[in-house]
């Protein structure tokens, strides 16, 4: 039967012993080193801190409606009850817990008095940040603890100087929080030669399936190897997966019970809606290979034949790891809707590969790190700093109408965003209960008498605009859009006195209906 085993597991028995070290100064260098008296430890906190924070204020764009309609925005009406929630809260498929921790921020800036449009918006970020720092931390120590101090540097190089992670990790969407905890989660899992720890890194799981239940594709596989090679299974089952899974089940159910005011798994909501009904397709879908040709190869950026290098040369126990990006690229391949950030998660893994090869490059390793941060910083700071920031910077201009809402009690501002549905925030980045509304896009349900707002107003602008405001006195006083839409309504805005008073730069690759700027009108 020990023979039998033995045959089963992966990789040999060689490759999974990992040698004492010497305690003896005379035989060990490395434990002079100032990770014993805590000084590396300090460095590497400090470092992370301080950089992810940086990074935090270096990304003033916009990515994908999903870090302010579902987390902020949210949150905003949990604590100041007024905000948007879109269909998929009606619905029943989101969880309440991520909002409520932002919830809970804006619940003591409120008490202090300090909900201030300005914090309302960077502490969310700022939390988001501390966060990411934290994974980078353990992520240092675990490559450290795999292989030694050299490996780890370099891995920790690729995971800080990665464009996505930067454009990504900070921002208030479940899929940077997902990749944070799951770094953290693989701090803890039973890797040959890792401080492993059954309870902490399942527990960290449970916690990225309830924030997004689709972290479960991620972690299925590194389950199952855990599950192959415990050696007493039938207490992993009923001393870790079944009480973790179960309280993390309850509280999740909890939770949402007590928001929704209703009985909702929202697990199965999501399961439902997404891949049974397929209503994630509403929103575009891809050919299955399409993560393959394009999307791997965009995240992981210029780090790309330095992760194929590390994948040649990693030893046998990393092969789980590379399974796993595998495994989660071919199921999202499955499903037609496909975006850059749902395989987000797996860049981690990938960072320790890439670190396997920088620290076996040895002629060419300086040109190659030099390399590395030259051709990730230009995208980083781009995609943070220019490119489609106007989503964002048009907020400023319509939060400064909630100065002369105040003034004036005669004419309050009226905002309608002509755009498609969900291109900016909203109430979490205005902080005043203006009068604002957007073209609507929820997806056929089935529900008796659906149309979809946004789709009839483009399909002819003028008509939809004059139906919808037959008399001047129903017009509202502020048109938002982007530059695109300006010829196809100039004579709507002529016939009404609308006068453009502002001219935001949004990219510069304008796609469809987004267009380069965002014009803002106002009528006279």
């Amino acid at each position: 039967m020990e023979n039998l085993r033995a045959r089963l597991k992966f990789g040999n028995k060689e490759e999974d012993v990992k040698l004492r070290k010497r305690r003896s100064l005379l035989y060990s260098k490395e434990d002079q080193s100032p990770l014993n008296d805590g000084v590396l430890r300090a460095r590497v906190v400090v470092f992370s801190v301080v950089f992810r924070l940086i990074n935090c204020l270096l990304v003033q764009s916009s990515f994908v409606p999903d870090e302010y309609w579902q987390s902020v925005e949210v949150s905003h009406r949990m604590v100041f009850s007024y905000g948007y929630l879109t269909w998929e809260w009606k619905a029943g498929i989101r969880g309440f817990l991520y909002p409520l921790f932002f919830a809970f921020l804006y619940k003591i800036l409120h008490l202090m008095n300090y909900d201030s449009v300005l914090l309302l918006i960077w502490l969310p970020r700022i939390s988001q940040a501390l966060l990411a720092a934290f994974a980078d931390v353990k992520f240092f120590f675990l490559v450290q603890t795999l292989e030694n101090r050299e490996v780890a540097k370099w891995a920790f190089f690729c995971q800080m100087c990665s464009w996505f992670t930067w454009f990504c990790c900070t921002r208030t969407l479940t899929n940077s929080a997902e990749t944070s905890i799951t770094c953290l989660a693989l701090f803890y899992f039973p890797l040959p030669g890792s401080r492993s720890h059954s309870r902490k890194y399942l527990a960290l799981v449970a916690l990225a399936v309830i924030i997004r239940p689709t972290a479960l594709i991620v972690w299925f596989p590194l389950i199952v190897y855990h599950f192959w090679h415990e050696d007493n299974k039938l207490r992993l089952i009923t001393h870790n997966y079944i009480p973790i899974g179960t309280l993390a089940v309850a509280v999740s159910t909890a939770i949402d019970c007590l928001f929704y005011e209703k009985w909702t798994l929202v697990q199965w909501n999501f399961v439902k809606f997404n891949i049974i009904h397929s209503v994630a397709d509403f929103y575009g879908s891809h050919p299955w290979h399409w993560y393959f040709t394009q999307g791997f190869a965009v995240v992981i950026g210029p780090h790309l034949p330095f992760f194929l290098h590390g994948c040649a040369l990693a030893s046998r126990r990393y092969k789980i790891l590379l399974a796993a990006v595998v495994w989660t690229i071919v199921v999202y391949s499955l499903l037609p809707h496909k975006e850059f950030r749902f395989i987000y998660p797996v860049l981690p893994f990938c960072m320790v590969f890439c670190g396997t090869s920088l620290a076996h490059l040895k002629a060419w390793r300086r040109a190659a790190a030099a390399f590395l941060l030259v051709a990730n910083l230009v995208p980083a700071l781009y995609t943070g700093l220019v490119h489609q920031r106007g989503a964002l910077d048009v907020m400023n201009h319509v939060q400064a109408l909630c100065d002369a809402s105040n003034v004036s009690a005669h004419l309050q501002p009226d905002v309608l965003f002509l755009m498609p549905c969900h291109s900016t925030p909203f109430y979490s980045h205005v902080h005043c209960p203006l009068k604002m509304r957007f073209l609507e896009c929820p997806p056929d349900l089935g529900e008796e008498g659906y149309f979809e707002e946004a789709k009839r107003f483009f399909d002819d602008p003028v008509l939809w605009l004059r139906t919808s405001f037959p008399h001047k006195s129903s017009l509202p006083t502020h048109l938002v859009l982007f530059d695109v839409l300006k010829k196809e309504i100039s004579v709507f805005l002529q016939e009404n006195n609308f006068v453009r008073t502002a001219e935001i730069f949004h990219t510069h690759f304008p796609e469809g209906r987004v267009g380069g700027s965002i014009f803002i009108y106002e009528r006279h």
